[in-house]
């Protein structure tokens, strides 16, 4: 096989309250909301997307911001409110992306064009993750787990998740066909074991991690949201938002399993602020 390489990518910044990505255990959604906390704690973390590089073509892996949240290019309240679907989602979740910060912006800048994707690939459908979805609408395949779909249908979860984002792409929806991971659900992309997406629910129902691996078995894990930093595995730190608080933890107990695996040669959460945009050779 060829070398893969993994393109790790800043798409603007989420302002949250601290306890969304640090609650912990025992913190509550009303808590991890920060609606009731100080504006002064709240953090600004990175948005990260990625572009896979493999042989068997090109996948990207979630889409960060949309260019409607920073028409141009700084934080607009009244954009975002529109772009988010909601004033509550807004309250939770403030992002920003500069100019050129984009995914189908950096993708231009490198030479790629976006009709090139063979495959996005939608870790779960939380708003800093696919309302950059209109940015890469022609991709060729939009591709997120079954489970998530229902989830994001439930009515517990309007304000959660708004279908604008993808409204007028067409969703494949995949159910699990191997048996990786910390629930023995998984997904292999390709048919050989290069790109699996794998189950890590707890955050959200249908939330997968994907794990590239080479023919020497090297290889990278992006888990998404399964803990936003790698102190969060380090240090057991479960999100402030979950969906499932012993799934959370059990999904958790994976991902730092992997990342101190030997073969293991990076282990990236989405939001962690001490990762900057780079390049992997796998």
């Amino acid at each position: 096989m060829e070398h893969i390489r993994i393109h790790v990518f800043h798409t603007g910044e989420v302002c949250v309250a601290p306890d969304q990505p640090f609650g912990g255990d025992h913190c509550n959604a009303i808590k991890a909301s920060g609606v009731f906390g100080k504006k002064e704690d709240r953090l600004w973390l990175p948005v990260s997307a990625y572009l896979i590089e493999h042989p068997k073509g090109k996948f990207l892996v979630d889409t960060g911001w949309a260019r409607e949240m920073s028409p141009d290019g700084v934080f607009d309240k009244k954009a975002q409110i529109r772009s988010l679907g909601s004033l509550m989602l807004y309250e939770v979740n403030q992002g920003r992306i500069g100019l050129g910060e984009c995914i189908d912006e950096q993708l231009e800048n490198m030479g790629i064009k976006v009709s090139d994707i063979d495959a996005v690939l939608l870790t779960h459908l939380d708003c800093d993750h696919a309302n950059g979805l209109k940015q890469v609408k022609d991709a060729k395949k939009f591709m997120v787990a079954a489970d998530e779909v229902k989830f994001a249908n439930k009515l517990t979860n309007k304000v959660r998740y708004y279908k604008g984002w993808w409204d007028g792409i067409e969703l494949t929806e995949f159910e699990w066909n191997d048996t990786q991971g910390p629930v023995g659900r998984s997904y292999d992309l390709l048919g050989d074991g290069s790109i699996e997406l794998i189950s890590i629910p707890g955050h959200a129902d249908g939330l997968f991690s994907v794990k590239v691996k080479n023919e020497e078995g090297k290889f990278v894990l992006l888990f998404s949201d399964g803990g936003y930093a790698r102190k969060s595995w380090e240090e057991m730190i479960t999100s402030g938002i979950a969906a499932d608080r012993t799934l959370q933890k059990q999904s958790l107990a994976w991902i730092r399993e992997q990342s101190l695996d030997p073969d293991c040669v990076e282990s990236l959460a989405n939001h962690d602020p001490d990762i900057q945009p780079h390049v992997i050779e796998l």
